[in-house]
């Protein structure tokens, strides 16, 4: 578990515009995996509302990046998409190069937390010249689905250590939180 971190997240704070059942599956899984682009200005909509706050204290938008041979395969990488639109909406510029996958990682998919957080650990960096760019701003990550917090946190993490003074993390959709089912 070689320097696996225990503790609160790196990032400030987390919204999304809906919780990730049926209905959210519905319209995510073929934006994500059968070329369904068009969708990223509705769920963008949803975001724009749901992350309000958010965006109002931002200064620039980062998409979570895929590596190269996955939006290779993909076409496209949703959460730049969505970083897109978003960006449209609410006038906050968005920068898609600064963050980067530095390595493949495995599907999450059906991965618990802890093998999450491992997986992640290392594979994000930042592009020559983005500690600039980023260097005491208000970056909010964007992605898809936010499931155990994972790829944020391992975003999160090179983004501050890049200079950012606070990221925040806004979605899609958000995977519920099995411990507090019920609750």
């Amino acid at each position: 578990m070689r320097g696996l971190r225990r503790g609160p997240p790196a990032f400030t704070a987390a919204r999304a515009a809906l919780r990730y059942d049926a209905g959210a599956k519905a319209l995510i899984l073929p934006f994500k995996h059968r070329d369904a682009v068009e969708m990223a200005r509705p769920l963008a909509r949803h975001m724009a509302r749901a992350g309000r706050e958010l965006l109002a204290e931002a200064d620039m938008l980062l998409p979570v990046p895929l590596h190269r041979w996955r939006l290779f395969a993909r076409r496209h990488n949703q959460a730049a998409l969505l970083a897109a639109a978003l960006s449209r909406l609410s006038g906050v510029p968005h920068r898609p190069l600064l963050l980067r996958r530095l390595r493949r990682t495995r599907p999450l998919g059906e991965m618990g937390a802890r093998d999450r957080a491992m997986e992640l650990e290392g594979a994000f960096g930042l592009a020559p010249g983005a500690a600039r760019l980023l260097a005491g701003r208000r970056v909010v990550l964007v992605d898809d689905v936010l499931t155990s917090g994972a790829t944020a946190d391992a975003c999160a993490r090179a983004l501050l250590a890049g200079g950012a003074a606070r990221v925040d993390v806004l979605a899609a959709a958000r995977v519920p939180d099995p411990r507090m089912e019920g609750a």
